[in-house]
Order: C-alpha cells, then sequence, then structure tokens
C-alpha cells in the first residue's frame, strides 16, 4: 500500500493536497482521535465536510463496525480541527505505518495538538468502570514501532525523546477543567498490547506489577508517531471494566460499547473546553 512504500513524505503530501481539494483546510489547530465506542464525540463538533477512509489516498478503511472509519474538518469550541471518527488498530492486520499514516496527515494539515480517547480495562484498584483517567505516561507492549525503517528527517528526528510523550501543560488543563465542571479526572499509566484476545488473570497480575494502571490496544502507536512529528499530545481513557485478577467476570463487547457512549459526552466536554482555552 502507498503508506508502506519509502515515499512517505510524498504519500502525506498527496493525501493533504487530496483533502485539500475535498473542502479540508490546512489551518487545523488540533487533530482528534475518536476511541471504540466514542465517535459520540463527533456530534459536539461542527462538520463542514466529511469523508470516508477508503476515499483518501493512502488511508486504510476500518474493520469493525463501531469504527465509522471516517476523516472529520470542522469546529470545536470555536476552534478549527481534523478528526479521526474512528482508528485502525494493529489486530485488524495493519502495519503501524498504516495505523500511524492519517496522524501524520493531520499533522500535514496544520494541527500541531493531537487529543485522542480510547476505552481501556482497569488496573489500577482505585478506577471503577465509567471513570475518566487522563493518560501521564504509556508502556509499548505491543511488540512493533511506527518509527522502525529508514527515517525521513522531514518528519522527525531519527531518535525522538519520549520522556514527555503527553504534554504537562494540556493535562493542567484538563484537569483544570474538569474540576471546574465537577467531573472526577485520574491520572494513570496506559498500557497497550497488540490484542485482540483479552489479557490472562496472569497477564494482568504482569502489568500491574510493571506499573500500568490500564490496559489497551491502541494509541500508543499514534502518539509515537505524533512525538516524531513534534505534536503536543493529550490522552483520554474511558475505564470500560475492572481487570482485577480475583474477581474477573466474563467481558461483554455491547456493554463496554455501552460504557463508553454514556463516557463520550464527559470527554467531548473536557476536550471542548481545552479548546476553548485561551492558554490552549
Amino acid at each position: 500500500m502507498a503508506n508502506n512504500s519509502d515515499n512517505l513524505y510524498d504519500h502525506i503530501n498527496e493525501a493533504v493536497d487530496f483533502l485539500k481539494g475535498r473542502g479540508f483546510k490546512s489551518d487545523s489547530c488540533a487533530a482528534l482521535i475518536f476511541g471504540s465506542g466514542l465517535g459520540a464525540i463527533a456530534s459536539g463538533m461542527e462538520i463542514e465536510t466529511d469523508i470516508s477512509y477508503g476515499e483518501i489516498p493512502g488511508f486504510s478503511a476500518t474493520t469493525l463496525e463501531f469504527h465509522k472509519g471516517r476523516l472529520l474538518y470542522g469546529k470545536v469550541a470555536g476552534q478549527p480541527v481534523v478528526a479521526m471518527d474512528g482508528r485502525l488498530h494493529y489486530y485488524e492486520g495493519y502495519t503501524m505505518k498504516q495505523i500511524t499514516f492519517p496522524v501524520r496527515v493531520m499533522h500535514g494539515l496544520g494541527a500541531e495538538n493531537l487529543l485522542l480517547s480510547n476505552i481501556s480495562g482497569g488496573l489500577n484498584p482505585e478506577y471503577r468502570s465509567g471513570d475518566i483517567v487522563i493518560i501521564t505516561d504509556h508502556i509499548n507492549m505491543m511488540g512493533d514501532n511506527p518509527l522502525i525503517g529508514a527515517n525521513d528527517d522531514r518528519l522527525g528526528t531519527r531518535f525522538p525523546d519520549m520522556m514527555e510523550p503527553y504534554n504537562r501543560k494540556l493535562i493542567e488543563l484538563a484537569e483544570k477543567h474538569a474540576l471546574e465542571m465537577n467531573i472526577r479526572l485520574a491520572r494513570g499509566v496506559y498500557v497497550a498490547l497488540s490484542g485482540p484476545c483479552f489479557e490472562t488473570p496472569a497477564e494482568y497480575r504482569m502489568l500491574k506489577t510493571l506499573g500500568a494502571d490500564m490496559v489497551g490496544m491502541s494509541s500508543v502507536p499514534e502518539v509515537i508517531a505524533a512525538v516524531h512529528e513534534g505534536m503536543r499530545i493529550l490522552g483520554l481513557s474511558l475505564i470500560s471494566d475492572e481487570c482485577f485478577p480475583e474477581c474477573l467476570a466474563p467481558i461483554e463487547i455491547e456493554d463496554l460499547l455501552e460504557r463508553a457512549r454514556i463516557g463520550s459526552d464527559i470527554i467531548n466536554r473536557i476536550f471542548s473546553a481545552v479548546l476553548a482555552d485561551s492558554e490552549f
């Protein structure tokens, strides 16, 4: 596929030029990614134009019914944004470069900030289903990295520094507005595994021992690519279920998605408040 070739920079520009021809503008201040079941966040956008992933050069179509697979351009809180209504996952069979190609294209449309959401299983005993956690750090256990291979210095440095992948300033803004809205917003470390199976009790114990507060199957590849591009990142995770090894129950996907739909409104309110803040 196009975004697997050695000409990544050229393919990014090809996609950007195509999108400009379809009504997208290169003035986006932020890129947004909606996680599984969190597509309702799009309802908070003033959508000016949208297009399915399959029509965009270099993009891959999502295979999951609860990820709509369309790119949106419009405004949130008066700010121009470009948004992914649904993401791609490693377990769908896509390469890391395919998964992260949209992030690079959104950066090409002007986005210097990435605001992303996901759902995750809670490993921290203080978390409960439905909690919103701000991601302060992550652990990559997916067995791959989107930066493996030849580096193009026009996109970013060969060895990007991951000391602060999630921007401290954006974290503080999110916490400030959550407090003002009386929303409990915890902090936590997110660990990403490849999926698609959920973890065993022994794996949950291991992940907690490693220092993870929540576990999921996404986000880390996009964050790595965004750091490579020099973007500022804010990540919010909805705790969809409690992954305590001693009291595990079978996971029902519909239950997780229902909790995500409820959490969409809260995440949308926080993202909107951050985008509207004069300090953003």
